[in-house]
């Protein structure tokens, strides 16, 4: 998981760098090149590519794809790490959509730590002017759609090849974001093709450990461990983009922090308590 966060850190970077380009469209040429490269390391492997849990690797790739669209738009719009920690709402949704889809149980306690951490995202919402309720609120359903998606994975986690999992992201994503595409395409330019195929290649790595990490352990736990991605987010914001925050929207981010930490914390306990 913690490499998977910091691939994904440099994704997000190639992201902002192609502000002209739709975030469908973008979505659609890292689809193209994760079918490729999903299907090539199948087929090597003599793995069967269309899995066993049809409906429910399907379901993945539409609830993921949704995710990564709303996702792609704010890190076009808003601050980098504004934008990575209104996403580190997605392991609260993972947790909460748990309980419904892989019936894991989420103790009364980590519903106040789930609501301190939304409370953060209000703070740096209301601190920073730079980003609307509007492109909060599209962070806010790109984080529960990714807690969906998760769910989805964790529900298939012993009878699926984790390749096989990524395979059905870009075999649902590829027709939606290509019909919509094509009436509001934007031919890239120059190095911009180059952070296309980087943006592909490097959410295919991502999202391969990813995937293992999240078949390998407890949801909330896994889920976790995203949190050290504003580290490099603040980084890469600051030296790349010149991006700077005022005191209240760090308080923010620290308000995010401490919620998931100290649910973090919380089902570590329980854990070692059984």
């Amino acid at each position: 998981m913690l490499v998977a966060g910091f691939v994904f850190a440099l994704m997000n970077v190639f992201v902002k760098l192609v502000p002209n380009i739709p975030a469908t469209e973008i979505v659609f040429f890292r689809s193209v090149i994760s079918l490729v490269l999903s299907y090539g390391f199948l087929k090597g492997s003599q793995v069967n590519i269309w899995g066993g849990n049809k409906k429910i690797l399907l379901l993945r790739g539409l609830s993921g794809a949704i995710a990564l669209i709303l996702y792609f738009i704010t890190l076009q719009a808003i601050p980098l790490a504004s934008a990575v920690t209104i996403q580190f709402l997605s392991p609260i949704f993972t947790s909460i959509l748990g309980i419904f889809i892989v019936k894991e149980r989420v103790k009364p306690l980590q519903w106040l730590f789930f609501l301190i951490a939304f409370g953060g995202i209000v703070v740096i919402q209301g601190f920073d002017h730079r980003i609307t309720p509007l492109y909060m609120i599209i962070g806010v359903f790109a984080a529960f759609f990714s807690g969906l998606a998760y769910n989805f994975i964790r529900k298939v986690n012993t009878t699926e090849h984790p390749l096989v999992i990524v395979f059905y992201f870009p075999l649902v994503t590829i027709p939606v974001t290509g019909a919509y595409s094509l009436f509001e395409w934007e031919q890239p330019v120059g190095r911009e093709w180059l952070f296309l195929l980087l943006i592909g290649v490097l959410t295919q790595v991502a999202q391969y450990f990813m995937t293992k990490a999240y078949q390998a352990e407890e949801l909330s736990k896994v889920a976790s461990l995203k949190y050290i991605s504003i580290i490099y987010a603040l980084g890469f914001g600051w030296i790349i983009f010149d991006e700077t925050f005022n005191l209240m929207t760090y308080v923010g981010m620290l308000v995010v922090l401490a919620g998931v930490s100290l649910n973090i914390w919380y089902k570590h306990s329980m854990a070692v308590k059984k």
